[in-house]
């Protein structure tokens, strides 16, 4: 387990807090669209922080090429029709270029600032040049309306109970899900970054923001520095 990092409920956890059955049991969202209408479609698409496959499968449905990257081996057990790669994002060093890399799930936000510049690293990395890299911020208001809760269509609660802080800008966030049969939650450390913050991240990297791809900026389109 990633230190500041926890999860409870049934089932395997992954070392960054994450519940494989309840990422089994969760909807895909507008991912899937924002992704297809960024980018060209059939195009070769580098996943990093994949999970269970939540997003690649409805991606490799509509005719993209996904290799779905994970630290989790359980995780990566549930994902089918992708190339699969089990290894930390941060560490990641293939060799190959793609006409997309994807960091979502608010890995951007890492607690860790090396770990963050190291998944940045590796997205500027693995872009081919004329390519892009499709990223997930939270929300301005992630760590400040708090508590709250989301009640899903399909029967299940989201709420982030407490965002703490723990010093050196990081805050220690607890999510809970809970399920009419079960209660899964997580502990997890993410750094807020507004955006100058974020942009100044991708700079330093070697990328910068082409489009900000939501009417709430948190689904972004970067290319390599030109």
């Amino acid at each position: 387990m990633r230190e500041g990092y926890e999860g409870t409920g049934p089932g395997a956890i992954t070392p960054d807090g994450c519940a494989v059955e309840l990422y089994e049991r969760l909807p895909v969202g507008d991912e899937p669209d924002i992704i297809a209408a960024a980018v060209p479609a059939g195009a070769h698409i580098l996943e990093l922080g994949s999970g269970v496959g939540r997003v690649t499968h409805p991606l490799v449905e509509r005719g993209f090429t996904v290799t779905a990257v994970d630290e989790s081996a359980d995780m990566l057990a549930r994902v089918h029709g992708a190339r699969t790669i089990c290894g930390a994002v941060e560490d990641l060093h293939l060799g190959e270029k793609f006409d997309v890399v994807m960091l979502a799930s608010f890995l951007v936000h890492s607690g860790d600032e090396q770990v963050r510049r190291g998944m940045l690293r590796t997205c500027a990395e693995h872009v081919a040049e004329d390519g892009c890299v499709l990223l997930q911020r939270e929300g301005e208001d992630y760590h400040t309306n708090v508590p709250r809760e989301r009640v899903d269509p399909s029967g299940f609660t989201v709420r982030i109970v407490s965002a703490e802080p723990v010093g050196d800008g990081v805050d220690s966030v607890l999510a809970e899900y809970v399920f009419p049969d079960v209660v899964w939650t997580q502990r997890f450390l993410s750094r807020p970054l507004t955006k100058e913050q974020f942009e100044s991240a991708l700079a330093e990297a070697g990328l910068e923001v082409d489009a900000y791809l939501t009417p709430d900026e948190m689904w972004v389109r970067a290319v390599p520095t030109r």
